[in-house]
């Protein structure tokens, strides 16, 4: 990590830990503070397995992104896409088709600031700052309307991503606004955090880092997970733990079946 950080913009408050920074360290990246690799060593003694469920999820985006790819989506739209680090979406969509136009979403102006630079001189690709829970702000914003076609499939990407959004906001109403948006021939990949894998330290340790930074996961049921999808047609698996959502090779799962418990993931098309 360079010891000059001149693109962190000066409203950035580098004392208090970031989520998304915590999620880079967590994945072995450079982006990220001293707060965040301290919260991340908290988190990693509390959860021992953090670091795989965050590959293992990385490993999750890499496959949902070229099954979309594989049928026949050329642009994505990721939201709470943190800082889009080694194989993010825009790396691995523009590998298979060098076409694929990508909008990333997050909430967090270092995640934005550095996701700007990763991107610079790819005319494909660009990074909004935005809440995900404003919906509108991210459908209607300029990005989104110089890279997005919404009369053709777009491939929507919410990974540990709507576990943020706490039951009294409604986020199966806010799911319902980004599904009416997209068009038909569309998908959605959603990973959550699970509330059935038993496994109470991971839970502790989530909402240790979250409510140090003022946000805290809320795990969920499958039944509660599988109604973000609403008549979205889930495809095979279906929703499942989300190592096991299209496994390709030993380093999509983990050695620890705790980990590969930790999280429901699926992808459903839109008719």
């Amino acid at each position: 990590m360079s010891s000059e950080q001149n693109w962190i913009p000066q409203s950035v408050d580098v004392s208090v830990p970031s989520a998304a920074r915590v999620y880079d360290y967590l994945l072995g990246g450079a982006h990220n503070f001293a707060i965040d690799r301290m919260m991340g060593e908290k988190v990693e003694k509390m959860m021992p397995h953090a670091r795989s469920a965050a590959r293992v999820n990385r490993a999750l985006l890499r496959r949902t992104v070229r099954f979309m790819v594989d049928q026949g989506v050329r642009q994505f739209l990721d939201i709470g896409s943190g800082i889009p680090t080694v194989a993010n979406v825009h790396e691995v969509a523009q590998e298979e088709a060098p076409e694929s136009r990508i909008v990333y979403v997050d909430r967090d102006p270092v995640a934005v600031a550095h996701g700007e630079l990763i991107v610079a001189g790819n005319d494909r690709v660009s990074v909004l700052q935005a809440d995900m829970r404003d919906p509108d702000s991210i459908l209607t914003s300029g990005e989104a309307n110089r890279l997005l076609d919404f009369d053709q499939p777009i491939g929507l990407l919410m990974l540990f991503t709507v576990h943020w959004v706490p039951t009294e906001a409604d986020p199966w109403g806010l799911l319902k606004h980004y599904r009416e948006a997209l068009p038909s021939g569309s998908y959605l990949a959603i990973s959550h955090m699970a509330n059935d894998h038993a496994n109470d330290e991971a839970f502790a340790a989530a909402n240790r880092m979250n409510q140090a930074g003022g946000d805290v996961v809320v795990e969920r049921s499958r039944d509660e997970i599988a109604a973000f999808f609403g008549d979205f047609e889930l495809v095979e698996p279906g929703l499942v733990k989300y190592a096991e959502w299209r496994p390709s090779g030993p380093g999509d799962i983990s050695d620890d079946p705790a980990v590969n418990r930790v999280a429901y993931a699926g992808v459903g098309r839109k008719s």
